[in-house]
């Protein structure tokens, strides 16, 4: 991507999407994208600075997710790692009729996500300062949502015990991974079929001034995840389903 702003984002945007981001849209983006290179200079939040860079790998490679999913009016979607508000926050911004719930454990990006949501106006957006094993947990959250989304927060065989729980039976989890995705994938399915999910899709895609090939990998939940699951604080990450 040559350009930054209008013609670059929005170009690359219809390029993957086949349609357009409308001036408005990319005004907001590229205000969120200098409200995060502002607080990078005082409090670190995400190792990519430049404007240039934050809006290829977090705003397009967010909006990416809109490859294999299509949120409807109402429909509840999970974040769960967001850091600085990706993928959740963008599409928000697409999507203001959906109801978000951003999970990050991290304070200073907690109190990042709060202000660029205030600021921007955004309605229906929970933001939970928490651990996903102890929000997948709570019956407030637990089998509540259409679809929940990820970064590359863990591998494969954590992030679905993280995930999974979250979804109603029926909801999808996005997952977004690199070079890797395909192998996770495959090595992660006794885990999914564990807690109740089924790979359905996994999608390669080519970002602009990205090197490795991304990847959506796409699990269905098709069954209710067993009570056990996901297990307590750490253990997930320590000792993988499957490993």
């Amino acid at each position: 991507m040559q350009e930054s702003g209008y013609a670059g984002l929005a170009g690359e945007f219809q390029r993957l999407l086949g349609y357009e981001l409308s001036p408005k849209l990319v005004a907001v983006l590229d205000w969120y994208a200098r409200e995060l290179a502002e607080w990078n200079k005082k409090v670190n939040l995400t190792a990519i600075r430049e404007l240039e860079d934050i809006e290829i790998k977090h705003f397009l490679d967010s909006l990416s997710c809109l490859m294999v999913m299509q949120p409807a009016p109402g429909d509840r979607i999970v974040d769960v790692g967001t850091g600085a508000g990706f993928p959740g926050i963008p599409l928000k911004i697409l999507y203001p009729q959906v109801r978000l719930t951003l999970i990050e454990s991290i304070g200073k990006k907690v109190k990042f996500c709060r202000h660029i949501v205030r600021s921007l106006g955004l309605n229906d957006v929970d933001i939970v300062q928490s651990r996903a094993e102890n929000v997948g947990r709570d019956p407030a959250y637990r089998e509540r949502f259409d679809w929940a989304v990820a970064r590359a927060v863990a591998v494969m065989p954590v992030l679905v015990e993280y995930l999974l729980p979250l979804l109603r039976v029926g909801g999808r989890a996005v997952i977004q991974k690199g070079e890797s995705g395909p192998r996770e994938a495959q090595d992660a399915v006794p885990a999914i079929n564990l807690l109740g999910g089924r790979l359905s899709q996994v999608k390669a895609l080519e970002l602009p001034r990205v090197v490795e090939t991304r990847h959506l990998v796409v699990v269905k939940k098709e069954a209710a995840t067993p009570r056990q699951y996901p297990r307590r604080v750490g253990v997930p990450s320590k000792h993988p389903l499957g490993a």
